[in-house]
């Protein structure tokens, strides 16, 4: 079945735009409600947000339309997503539900939704919510009509839960920490879970108002957070996005840790302790070939997804691994999270800080990465992966680089756009490559 909505993170558009409207959420509030209403016991459903203005109009329609259908609704306010995938579980609610565009401007909004095991809600799961979005509402008799209440203590609860995974016996005494919460989510909890910890905690991007999430600050504007550490003197930076379900770092030069160099960290460190579940690390197809040699030389393996971070959970949970992730920061550590959380896997890089006694600059440089190029290229229609002039140049490409790098081609699931990404020892090979490939696709 063709999906309308969902797509591979939830629902997400640009607000007061279909399908991002407050009737839409209040349908689809109906819809999820009349899925989990099961068995006998009182429904409750948990609503978190990030700081978005348009939060308030789609928090209030998907209350309506949950409460509409009989089921109680508990609303947490500006929260991570991966606290609201944790607090749906530890209330034992039916159903979580997150209100974020993550990394996206404010006037894009999005809806996640969380099964009561604190996972994000499977393809099946999504399509059928998506069949009752067609179909008349079951409306709860008078009586039977869901309550809305409000919890101020969700945010003690989920620093609480951060905390409980830093190492008990460490401190992060004398470490200067710059934080970058980029107006959203987390731009309470973060700060104060640092803090409470121990930390020298230098905080920016903690001012929302509104329209400034992810507005030159965060993981995706990592600028702000290089001149922050440098400018403090402080010992490492770490950027969150709007949801806060990844983080990108910099050390105290200034340089800037992707997502893979993070992993290379935590996986290592897990090895050394016996933690470690499944041999290595799931990661996506975008991955650096320089994590993947890094592995194997440490007698690790790297299984490859495609992109998004529910595929890398599928397989994390398939093939009994525990640590995942994506390069742009999205780290998934399954003992302590059923979904990324960019707090969490900061502070697993700060106890190796503690433990090592190293510098950041020293400790998040674990590989040289190969030269990658990546280039997009907008076509009219048809199907140009499918002809027989990109096909060759593909595989010219890829038996050019045979051995010594990889070729990666994928078409945009949301824009008419073919992305051609090579990787290499050469850079003057890679380019060669990509280029040669985007002429073909421009001219199929």
């Amino acid at each position: 079945m063709a999906r309308r909505f969902f797509g591979t993170d939830g629902i997400r558009g640009l607000t007061n735009t279909p399908p991002m409207t407050p009737e839409v959420a209040m349908r689809v509030g109906q819809a999820a409600g009349a899925k989990f209403l099961r068995g006998g016991h009182k429904h409750r459903v948990l609503i978190g947000k990030d700081t978005r203005l348009s939060g308030y109009m789609i928090e209030s329609a998907l209350t309506a339309g949950f409460t509409s259908v009989g089921m109680d609704v508990v609303q947490v306010g500006p929260m991570p997503t991966p606290a609201v995938a944790m607090l749906t579980r530890s209330m034992r609610a039916d159903l979580g539900v997150m209100v974020s565009a993550s990394h996206n401007p404010y006037h894009d909004n999005g809806i996640k939704l969380f099964g009561p095991d604190g996972y994000k809600l499977s393809d099946a799961d999504e399509i059928e919510i998506e069949s009752l979005l067609d179909i008349a509402p079951v409306l709860a008799p008078p009586a039977g009509i869901g309550r809305a209440r409000r919890i101020d203590d969700a945010q003690g609860r989920y620093i609480h839960s951060a905390k409980s995974t830093f190492p008990f016996a460490l401190r992060l005494d004398g470490l200067k920490v710059v934080i970058d919460c980029a107006h959203g989510a987390a731009y309470k909890v973060a700060p104060m879970a640092l803090w409470e910890l121990g930390a020298d905690v230098v905080a920016i991007g903690v001012d929302p108002d509104g329209f400034n999430v992810n507005a030159n600050v965060g993981s995706t504007h990592p600028a702000a957070l290089q001149e922050r550490v440098v400018a403090s003197g402080a010992d490492i930076g770490i950027a969150l996005d709007g949801d806060a379900d990844r983080l990108i770092v910099a050390d105290e030069k200034g340089a800037l840790v992707d997502g893979d160099q993070l992993m290379a960290l935590v996986v290592t460190d897990w090895a050394r302790r016996g933690k470690l579940k499944g041999g290595g690390l799931v990661a996506t197809v975008m991955s650096n070939l320089g994590l993947e040699r890094y592995l194997a030389g440490q007698g690790l393996t790297l299984e490859r997804t495609a992109v998004g971070d529910r595929y890398v959970l599928e397989t994390m949970r398939a093939k009994g691994y525990n640590i995942g992730g994506e390069q742009s920061g999205h780290i998934i550590l399954s003992d302590h999270a059923t979904t990324g959380d960019g707090l969490v896997a900061a502070l697993q890089i700060l106890a190796v800080m503690v433990q090592s006694g190293k510098p950041a600059s020293e400790l998040l440089h674990l590989f040289d990465p190969l030269p990658q190029l990546l280039k997009n290229v907008r076509f009219g229609g048809g199907a140009p992966l499918e002809t027989l002039a990109v096909q060759t140049a593909i595989a010219a490409g890829e038996a050019r680089l045979n051995g010594h790098g990889r070729v990666l081609i994928r078409k945009s699931g949301t824009e008419p756009l073919i992305r051609v990404m090579a990787e290499g020892d050469d850079i003057a090979e890679v380019t060669a490559v990509v280029d040669e490939i985007c002429a073909a696709v421009a001219a199929a």
